[in-house]
């Protein structure tokens, strides 16, 4: 009795299990390696202690009241403003004199630091080069 040869069919499936397995693998790893390679969100703030002091030049300082009133403080004299143009007008007649004087701001709690921050880009856009925010130290 003579056998016939049944032809062999292709296999048109593909055993996706082992796949299946190897990603889950490669996915544990990733999820215990990826918290070691995150750099902690830590911002180094300076602070007031270490802050750069410098007593040879008084600088020009800008008062902003709890109702958002300009005032300018040079040499123990005191100029009220009415907006933030008369207040960079004035500003940059005080450095024609000496341009290397620093600005420093000074709000008070109550202010919105909306305002400081108008303030302060207002005297930056004119270009005074100096500009920062006064603090009280601890």
């Amino acid at each position: 009795m003579a056998r016939t040869r049944r032809p062999r069919r292709s296999m048109n499936q593909i055993n996706v299990v082992p796949y299946i397995d190897v990603m889950l693998v490669l996915l544990v790893i990733f999820m215990v390696a990826t918290p070691m390679m995150q750099s902690p969100g830590v911002v180094n703030l300076p602070t007031v202690g270490k802050a750069d002091q410098e007593a040879s030049v008084e600088p020009l300082r800008v008062e902003i009241g709890p109702d958002g009133e300009l005032t300018l403080t040079d040499a123990g004299k005191s100029e009220t403003v009415a907006d933030a143009r008369a207040l960079v007008a004035l500003v940059q007649d005080k450095l024609a004199i000496k341009a290397d004087r620093p600005v420093v701001i000074a709000g008070d709690k109550s202010v919105r630091y909306e305002t400081v921050m108008a303030t302060m880009d207002a005297l930056k856009a004119a270009n005074v080069a100096r500009v920062g925010l006064l603090v009280r130290p601890k």
